[in-house]
């Protein structure tokens, strides 16, 4: 494997826990200034906050490092990564079951694929797998399935995992499954190099926004909202690196 890589993962690694680090001494600091915010933003006495840390200090490094087209080994961060939000996402309990399942079951596999490929295509020079945006068909496609996997979390989130009525809880549904759906195909465009996946991304990081703000979740607004500043910048390195004959779809709006 190559050493240069693995350094990259490292230093990633480092940035990352140091980012977070600080972050964190942020939370204690705004706890001491805001009384009222006591408890709601560090939560060492719940399991599935602190595993929810370790989990997001991997995250970012795993961001940080495939922000680099070439760079496959961010993928190995990424399933641990997906392993302790399954995790975490057991320990919240039955309503976050969807969750637990996609972390398990779809995103690991999904970076498993992406390390065989993203390494294949480095050793053969990686001039055949460049970042991409969709062409127009596939787009088109990719936007049916963002709809189709948001309305099936939303029947599942309804008849099984709250069992309230259809209309009820509405936004909170709606934000909870576009959270599924594009981190879903953020995964699997990630996969096949595509510039797209970083718009999925976004996307996640802004339903989580409006997710938690919703449920009155301080501590994950602002995680979130720190989600969303790291993907804009994979996404804005991502567009830089790709080329004008791979713009597709995207070639009125980016001009190089």
């Amino acid at each position: 494997m190559n050493k240069v890589l693995w350094r990259a993962l490292g230093r990633n690694t480092i940035i990352s826990i140091i980012l977070f680090g600080a972050l964190l001494g942020l939370l204690y600091v705004a706890e001491i200034l805001f009384p009222s915010l006591q408890g709601q933003l560090i939560q060492f006495g719940d399991p599935s906050w602190v595993v929810g840390i370790p989990a997001s200090v991997i995250g970012v490094a795993y961001i940080l490092t495939v922000r680099d087209p070439q760079n496959y080994t961010g993928f190995y961060a990424g399933i641990l990564m997906s392993i302790l939000l399954g995790v975490q996402f057991v320990l919240r309990g039955k309503g976050s079951a969807d969750s637990a399942f996609l972390f398990f079951f779809v995103f690991i596999p999904f970076q498993m694929m992406s390390i065989y490929k993203w390494s294949r295509s480095k050793d053969d020079g990686g001039a055949s797998f460049e970042p991409k945006f969709l062409d127009t068909p596939r787009l088109l496609m990719s936007i049916a399935m963002l709809i189709i996997i948001t309305a099936g979390d939303y029947l599942m989130a309804t008849y099984i995992l709250q069992e309230n009525g259809l209309t009820e809880n509405m936004v909170p549904k709606l934000l909870s499954g576009l959270l599924i759906s594009s981190s879903f195909l953020a995964n699997y465009w990630l996969i096949y190099r595509k510039t797209d996946s970083w718009i999925y991304w976004l996307l996640y990081s802004l339903a989580g926004i409006g997710l938690f703000v919703l449920i009155r979740n301080p501590f994950s607004i602002v995680l979130f909202t720190f989600f969303l500043v790291i993907n804009s910048m994979a996404g804005i390195a991502w567009i830089k690196a790709t080329k004008p004959e791979n713009l597709n779809w995207a070639k009125i709006f980016v001009k190089k």
